[in-house]
């Protein structure tokens, strides 16, 4: 199992680019950047393209990506020039985390129109194929209802720069299994949601691409309230072992906060990172 570690973009560059460099040191596999404009009371909240751009620069072998950009906040030409851009500062190390941006706030502080659940997903899947293209072809025209470009030249290149694709229902699933190297879940609704959601990913996975390889199961650990896989290393054991088992292959965990929902001791981030897969 490969185990990450999400970081937060909300400090002085000298402590985030320490923590970058920490996490790498560590043995972590991968380090991940909330992308929003803001997020709960955190303030500030830097750009997580640009905070990127800045850890690719003091590390050497960490995986890095977005968790997630979405199309509420990006439009798919400007997020694949970001991503092209990473992808070559990184050494071919960035891995675009991508969502529909379910119940985030960045609506309400770009003045966006509230979408229902079926425009959220018809712009995502769009969101997805665009950018797809933008990053495997030389140049790109595409013509949808949400999103178009012409003779978009971004530079793509074969074989495409890895997408990790959020999804918890069947139609952002079989997204996933479509275009993604990895799909992203997370704990909020506890062991049974997620045992529930790796079942039907492997339906719609075994049907969508039976011969192709299947994208790997990332979780972000510890988003809802069921979970403390940090309290110890004991317990990251545990919820190591029962996740595994659903087919999770992809531990990422919150670098610790000193207070609040992701408070934990980093001295269990440091012990836990030694027992996860670092290629």
């Amino acid at each position: 199992m490969r185990i990450g570690v999400l970081l937060w973009p909300s400090e002085p560059w000298d402590e985030i680019s320490a923590n970058f460099r920490r996490a790498e040191e560590y043995g972590f596999a991968h380090a991940w950047v909330f992308d929003h404009v803001a997020w709960r009371d955190i303030r500030p909240w830097y750009d997580a393209f640009a905070v990127l751009a800045g850890a690719a620069a003091v590390t050497s072998r960490i995986g890095l990506g977005t968790m997630v950009t979405t199309p509420r906040l990006r439009h798919p030409v400007n997020a694949a020039k970001s991503a092209m851009t990473l992808d070559m500062m990184s050494g071919g190390r960035f891995t675009l985390g991508v969502g529909a941006a379910a119940g985030t706030s960045d609506s309400g502080i770009l003045g966006s129109e509230p979408a229902t659940p079926r425009e959220r997903a018809d712009r995502f899947e769009e969101w997805v194929e665009m950018a797809d293209l933008l990053l495997r072809q030389g140049t790109t025209t595409y013509t949808g209802r949400f999103w178009s470009t012409e003779n978009a030249g971004i530079g793509g290149r074969d074989p495409r720069l890895p997408f990790a694709i959020a999804a918890t229902g069947p139609r952002g699933m079989r997204l996933a299994a479509r275009f993604a190297q990895t799909w992203i879940t997370q704990d909020v609704g506890g062991f049974s949601d997620v045992r529930r959601q790796c079942e039907r990913l492997s339906e719609i996975v075994a049907e969508t691409r039976p011969a192709g390889e299947p994208p790997r199961r990332l979780i972000a650990a510890g988003a809802g309230p069921a979970e403390r896989p940090l309290a110890s290393v004991e317990a990251f054991k545990d919820y190591a072992g029962r996740y595994g088992e659903l087919g999770i292959t992809d531990v990422v965990l919150h670098w610790p906060r000193p207070d609040g929902p992701y408070q934990a001791d980093p001295r269990v981030l440091e012990e836990v990172a030694a027992l996860g897969d670092p290629a």
